[in-house]
Order: C-alpha cells, then structure tokens, then sequence
C-alpha cells in the first residue's frame, strides 16, 4: 500500500442498511418513510460489503438508515462486522430501543449507539421529526441504553427553526446521560431540500460556532463535536489565540476524527442501501456501486475522491483560504448550493488573508 494510499485509509463508514423508517423527519437526507425499500442487500451480500471493507482497513461501521431496527438481519450482520474485528454502532431514531433490543445490542458487539434528538421539547423535537411523540420516545431511548449499560451519543440538527434550542438542547443531552453529543448544520439534501430556505445564516452559524467553543472549553462531562460545520476548525485556533491558550481536544474512539473540518472521501464515507459509495452522507454524488467494484478499488482510484482530496482544486475563497487544510469547507453544501463540490463554503462568512490582501492590492 502506498504512502497516498495510507493517508487516506477509511476510519468511518456509515451504511444505510435500509431506506425504511418509521418517522418522515423534515431533514431526512434519503427522504426515508415507512414504505421506503429496504435495498439490495440481502444477508449473504452484506457480510460480502464486510469483507470488502476489511480488505481495505478495520473502521468504525455504522449501521444506519432509514431505521435499521427495521431490518429483521440486523443483529446478524452486528455480529459478523465484530467477528471481522470492525467497530460496529447503530444509529436508531430511538423509537424501537426496549431492554430486549439493548441485550441484543450487547450480544452481537455494538459499542455505541447513537440517538437524535433536535430540540429540548416535545413540541420542537416532535415539529422537527413529523411525528408526536418522537421525543418521549427519544428520552425513553436514552434511559433505556443507560440502564443496560450501553454507551450513546446524541445527534442534534438545527435549522432557523430550532436553533434557539441550541443550548437548552445540549444541557438535555448532557441530563440523559450522553457520552457525547454532536451539533448538525443542516445540509439540504434529500427531504432536506426543503429546507434551503431555513438554513442558518452565515452570521448566526460564526455565533453558534463561537458559543460551541466556549462550551466545549469549559466542559468536562461530555464531548462535544460540531458536524457538517467544518469551520469550526477555524473558529476553535483563532479563539483560542485570542485568549492565549493552547487548543486541546478530547477524542472518542468512535468519531469520525477530531482536529479537522470536513473528511467527506478523505477518512469518511457513506454506502446506501442500494451500494452506491459517496464521499459522505449528505453528499449528492455517487462515486459508483460496492456491487459492481470492490470497495477498494472505488475509495482509491474515484477520480471524485481524488479530487476532494486535492486541496490545489478547490474554489472561491476556500481555495485561498488559510484554513483551507484544517477546515475545508462542507463540499456537500458548496455542491447543493453552488451545484459545485469544488466550489466555496457558502455559508462560511470569513475573508482569507490571502484574498483580503489581494483585494487592497
């Protein structure tokens, strides 16, 4: 394997095990529902997909969907990705989580779990979700994994529409008992693209980012991680200078990575229920089929990922940026905004130097 080859091996794979779900949130990125299909892969080909992707590396595997609780394999396909020596998870919606699905988790090897939970109420969570109820079942969720001994993480989207409940939204993770809890910028893929028009704005993002590092400098119960917010990465060094101090950052084995932006093909990848690979969850493009190519052969030789690891490539003021390498920029967004992966972060609202200076020249 060569040197390229190394940098870029997979440590984070999440895999839409199904696109069925019992909830029709608004934001959903495969416009999941009840009827959806539940894909190609049947038992024998998902311990295939296993295989494929330990010829490559041993990531964290992230069985996710739609609602993978719904896949009456599951737990089997659970327990051959641990038998390969993967780190296997689950991200549920929390509705179907009870003391028996928890043993089960145990006995197959999921070692964590992660549950959505997008505001501090029922009456936003439950607005958000499109479906009442969802929140008690999602505090119900959390009490559940917590008496069984089964570590979670907490997943938050906000849009205009709830990004008031930011704050209260993260205490209520930390109450629940979450070992982490991570803060989502919306991107409008899927269902939603709907939701173009509610996207946080370019200045409320730098202030939630901003109140997102000071509470994440100060905690020390719970690890925080902003995602699909790459600028932070920016946001964190120049606060931290400001206030002459050393930025230092907790790390949980099952992240996709601290200390950068967005990894979108560069160390994550997201295969759906059909097998298409792309760089992330939220991105548009397929890069091609994990049925009709090895694993391996599509993550090292995409001319896409090859490009969106091309730092030289990128556009706008990301490609002048001084952050570009720690930050990046969410290509997904640059591509549902801009219809350009390459483009600029357009919800990032700092000027390079580099550009600031050609601007006074």
């Amino acid at each position: 394997m060569s040197d390229t080859q190394q940098q870029y091996l997979p440590k984070w794979i999440a895999w839409e095990t199904t696109r069925r779900c019992n909830l029709q949130c608004i934001h959903c990125r495969c416009s999941s529902d009840p009827d959806a299909p539940d894909g190609d892969f049947n038992t024998a080909e998902a311990f295939r997909l296993i295989d494929d992707i330990c010829s490559v590396s041993r990531p964290v595997l992230v069985l996710s969907g739609g609602e993978p609780l719904l896949r009456d394999d599951i737990f089997e396909i659970a327990a051959y990705g641990t038998e390969q020596g993967l780190r296997m998870c689950m991200a549920t919606n929390g509705t179907l989580v009870t003391d028996e699905i928890c043993r089960k988790m145990k006995s197959v090897g999921i070692r964590m779990v992660s549950l959505s939970l997008d505001g501090a109420s029922a009456a936003v969570h439950d607005d958000f979700r499109r479906c009442v109820g969802a929140f008690d079942a999602t505090v119900r969720a959390a009490a559940t994994l917590r008496r069984n001994g089964l570590p979670f993480l907490i997943n938050s989207s906000f849009t205009r529409r709830n990004q008031a409940d930011i704050a209260a939204t993260f205490q209520l993770a930390k109450k629940l008992g979450a070992v982490a809890w991570y803060l989502f910028m919306i991107v409008p893929t899927g269902r939603g693209e709907e939701l173009l028009k509610e996207l946080i704005s370019g200045a409320d993002y730098e202030e939630i980012l901003a109140w997102h590092y000071r509470q994440e400098r100060d905690e020390r119960d719970i690890l925080m991680r902003p995602t699909c917010a790459p600028h932070y990465y920016r946001i964190a060094p120049q606060m931290a200078r400001q206030e002459g101090r050393r930025l230092e950052r907790r790390s949980l084995s099952f992240s996709t990575g601290g200390g950068k932006g967005c990894l979108a093909g560069q160390s994550i990848c997201f295969i759906d229920a059909f097998g298409d690979l792309k760089p992330c969850s939220y991105f548009p493009r397929t890069v091609g089929n994990v049925k009709r190519s090895s694993f391996g052969k599509l993550w090292f030789d995409s001319p896409l990922l090859k490009e969106l690891r091309n730092f030289d490539r990128y556009g706008g003021k990301c490609g002048v940026c001084e952050y570009l390498r720690v930050c990046g920029g969410c290509r997904a967004r640059a591509d549902a905004v801009h219809g350009d992966y390459l483009a600029e972060e357009p919800f990032c609202s700092y000027q390079p130097a580099k550009s600031a200076a050609a601007k006074d020249d």
